[in-house]
């Protein structure tokens, strides 16, 4: 078991407490099925896939609610009765959890040949981004950022 010393994060930063609380629960969880990936596309793109041997669509749902993407796989009940020697493809329900930053959004979706593929980007909005501010008679802020929206 891994335990963090937060202690020096909570000296020197202020409304930190959900990266916090987020690292202690994290620490414990590591899910191991589904497998899947996270790239970084570019700088404002990720994409998830993940490996869904044995899955159809219907059987997917992808649900995002404020900063969480849930992927939840049911699987339908096999009618016929099999008798298997080995068992190598997991055909169990699963819930796969992904703690989303602020602005990051997903954009599509994709299942081909038992991959998930589901393609995020982060969005900052104008009124977060960083903009310069002019000093004592300088350009105007209004000028600054009709500048910068050209």
């Amino acid at each position: 078991m891994r335990t963090f010393d937060l202690t020096p994060l909570y000296r020197s930063a202020i409304g930190f407490d959900r990266l916090a609380n987020l690292l202690e629960q994290r620490a414990d969880a590591q899910p191991s099925y589904p497998p899947y990936n996270i790239e970084l596309v570019n700088e404002d793109q990720y994409r998830i896939v993940m490996a869904l041997a044995g899955f159809s669509r219907s059987e997917i749902e992808i649900v995002t609610e404020r900063d969480a993407l849930h992927v939840t796989g049911r699987k339908q009940k096999d009618e016929v009765q099999r008798t298997y020697l080995h068992r190598g493809i997991a055909a169990r329900d699963f819930e796969q959890r992904f703690q989303l930053a602020n602005h990051v959004k997903v954009t599509t979706a994709s299942f081909d040949n038992g991959m998930l593929t589901i393609e995020l980007v982060r969005e900052v909005p104008e009124a977060l981004k960083p903009r310069k501010i002019a000093i004592d008679g300088g350009e105007t802020v209004q000028a600054l950022e009709q500048r910068q929206a050209a």
